[in-house]
Parts: structure tokens; sequence; C-alpha cells
């Protein structure tokens, strides 16, 4: 199969594959000879128009379905569209006032993972797909204050509060049961000590007097650093996501296939996979897309993602971006990712 390239396919050639792509975007159903001649404003015949949709078969472009004499893009159709032919569609006025009120309504009274959830809301009720948003990563977080709960058997609510003023809530199980008033004096130590340091130092400190514990510890620092350990040690470095309208996805023809939906859902629970995809985006410059098999992940196989970097202070600080159908509207998605990244970077900064 011939490699395609925008220097070996011919003008005429490269307008029938920007015809045929908008307009199967546009209906869903394979594009025959019939309808690319009315569409192109080209006056040829149709076996000349068969010859060129046979030549773009042949370099892989787009393919016939065994249940239609019409075509349809194939992935590296999508890719040769993307890369030379898309013609974007900015957002209106309108839209970006949208978008700038919700994200501006936020500062001050929100955290960093309230905004993202902000941001996310925006792009998936904009793309009627479903938005992903990576919480910002910064450099610096430091340790505030944390707080213990009993609950039934071993297992302790904890409460943790960061430099930034979010609240972080999580349940740990313990390795032993611990009373109310041990729960308050480990806090209460905690917070003496540790108040004011960054949590990656915290971590590595707790990790290191959990590896040495000496005898002559006495107990409540003991049972301090036990549950401190149980809380941070255990923590992924790894950054975090949020993500809105996953069940816009079934509304889509294209992503009918039950089992493959419920990959794409568990993905986005599982979140590690989707996280490499972003952390790989943040590399890159400008808008970044996967189309269906490019991003090398199962689930997504059916799927497009389009991502875009953000800033926090001139510095990326994580990517948001949308998740959908192959056959999406590009030119209408790419503008509204981009426009969205800028805008969230702008409000990041005036926070």
């Amino acid at each position: 199969m011939a490699s395609a390239s925008e220097s070996v396919i011919n003008e005429r050639a490269q307008h029938f594959l920007k015809v045929l792509i908008e307009r199967y975007i546009q209906d869903g159903t394979p594009v025959g000879s019939r309808t690319l001649a009315r569409d192109s404003g080209m006056n040829l015949s149709p076996a000349t128009i068969r010859n060129v949709m046979s030549d773009l078969e042949e370099m892989g472009l787009i393919t016939s379905p065994h249940t239609s004499s019409g075509r349809i893009p194939t992935v590296s159709g999508y890719r040769f569209f993307l890369d030379f032919l898309v013609t974007l569609k900015q957002p209106g006025q309108t839209l970006l006032t949208q978008v700038q009120g919700q994200l501006k309504g936020q500062m001050g009274q929100m955290g960093q993972k309230q905004i993202a959830e902000t941001a996310s809301n925006a792009l998936s009720e904009l793309t009627h797909m479903a938005g992903l948003v990576m919480i910002p990563k910064r450099e610096s977080l430091f340790f505030r204050q944390i707080e213990f709960l009993p609950l039934s058997a071993n297992r302790v609510l904890v409460i943790l509060i960061s430099s930034d003023g979010e609240v972080h809530n999580r349940v740990i199980e313990t390795s032993q049961k611990f009373s109310q008033s041990e729960l308050v004096e480990s806090a209460n130590f905690l917070n003496r000590h540790y108040a004011g340091e960054e949590l990656e130092v915290m971590r590595d400190q707790l990790i290191n007097e959990l590896e040495n514990t000496r005898s002559e510890m006495d107990a409540v620092m003991k049972k301090a650093l036990s549950l401190a350990g149980e809380v941070l040690g255990g923590e992924q470095k790894e950054g975090d996501y949020v993500v809105s309208g996953q069940t816009n996805l079934m509304g889509y023809n294209d992503l009918t296939d039950v089992e493959r939906l419920k990959l794409l859902f568990d993905s986005f629970a599982e979140k590690r996979q989707i996280l490499h995809l972003l952390d790989r985006c943040m590399e890159a410059d400008g808008v970044q897309i996967f189309i269906g098999e490019e991003s090398h992940y199962d689930p997504l196989e059916t799927c497009s993602l389009v991502t875009s970097a953000y800033e926090v202070d001139g510095a990326v600080a994580g990517v948001l971006g949308v998740i959908g159908p192959t056959r999406m509207a590009y030119d209408k998605v790419i503008p509204i990712v981009d426009v969205t990244a800028r805008l969230l970077s702008v409000a990041l900064k005036s926070e």
C-alpha cells in the first residue's frame, strides 16, 4: 500500500478526500460517487471520480465497507485531513464569553480540582462529548492540617488540608485499631511537627522514619508516623484528571458496542493509561490529536482524543481535551479545545 503525503496526492484527489470526509462526518453514511460529484462542484464523469476514489483507496486513505459501494475515511485518511485539509471554524464570541464567565466565576471560591471540573463540564457541554481536564500539577504543595476520624473496624477517615486550601478525604485501613483519643493525639503531633512542610518532603521523611523506627520513640510519635505513613506513603506521585459527560458517548451511533463502551468507562475510572496519553500531550506544542489506533490503547480504538496544554504562570501545568468518536466535527472541536485551554490559562493566572 502506498504511503500518503501531501506531495504525492494531486490537488483534485485532495479536494475529493476533503469533500468525502466532511460529508461522512456530517451524515455518518458511506459516500458514493454521485454524492461526491454533486458536493465537489467539479464537472467530472462518474468514471473519473471512481478512478480518483480507487487511487485514494489504494493509498489507504478511504475504504469501502462490504455492505456498501460508498467509501468512508480510514484513520490514515482522517490524519491526512487533519494535517493538510481541515478548515477550522473559530467559536463565536457568545461561546467564548460563556466559557470565560464559567471559569472566572470560580476564581477565589474553589480549589484546583473544582476549577478543573468547571473546565471539564464546559468542554462536555460545548462538544457534547466527554471532557477531560488534568488537575494542575504544582511543583510545591504544602501540608497545612490533618484530622483522623474513626470509622468501623480498623477503618479511619483522613481529612488532609493542603496549602492551597484543597481538602483531601480518604478512607484508610489501618494495621491496628486506634481509639478516638489516639487519633486526636496523632493528628495533633503531625500538625505540630509538620505544618508548613512540603508534602513531597513530608512523605519522604515519614517513610524514612518508619523504616528506621527507634526503640526510644514514644508511643504517640509511633502511632502518628504509622497513620501518616499509611496516608502518604502509598500516594501516587502521578497526576490526576477529572472527566465530565461520559454518558454523552452513549448517544453516538459509532459507539454502540456495549463491551467497548464498558472498557472505555473502566479506563476513565482506572485513569492510568489515559493519564499516560495526557502526559505525552504535555510534551508537545499546540493541539494534539490521537485518532483511533494512534493512541495504542484498545478502549480508544474507535475514538479520537483532542487535547491542548494549559499553563500556570507561563509553565505548562496540565492538559485538557475531549474524547469522542473518530467521526467528530474536528473543524469545530479543535478550536473549542484550543480556546478553552487558553482561557483556563488566563483564569488560573488571575487566581
